[in-house]
């Protein structure tokens, strides 16, 4: 039962660090898409979740949750016997690759910040509603 655990947790790190990816690389990829005209950067279905994804993430943050995920991952490690993350998905994941700590409101900070430029975004290159085309001038 402990090697169920133990891929159960691996598996909710991996859907987490999709979702992060999504978030992180969603916005440079936007970007890059409104620049060089491709249709799929305005997409309404995809801007409207990737902005609902790190609205999800600033609301945690601003109210002092933990993500589920990261609590999620947590409980299974300690039913698989493994050490658990002692802080956000976040802070563990800039810890381990850039060997980094900073206190609670850095991440909070950056996670707000950060979801104002998606927001900024959104506004500034809106995506194209779905349902409305755009209208063809003939001459």
């Amino acid at each position: 039962m402990t090697l169920f655990y133990r891929l159960a947790a691996d598996a909710v790190m991996i859907i987490h660090l999709v979702y992060f990816l999504t978030v992180v690389l969603g916005l440079p990829a936007i970007w890059i898409g409104i620049l060089c005209r491709g249709k799929w950067a305005r997409n309404f279905w995809w801007r409207c979740g990737h902005l609902l994804m790190i609205a999800i993430v600033v609301a945690e943050a601003l109210a002092g949750i933990s993500c589920p995920l990261t609590e999620w991952e947590n409980q299974l490690r300690v039913l698989a016997h493994q050490e658990g993350h002692s802080g956000s998905f976040m802070a563990t994941l800039v810890h381990n690759v850039m060997f980094y700590e900073a206190p609670k409101w850095v991440f909070t900070v950056l996670h707000t910040l950060f979801g104002l430029l998606v927001l900024i975004s959104f506004l500034v290159a809106p995506p194209h509603w779905p349902g409305i085309r755009k209208s063809v001038k003939t001459n």
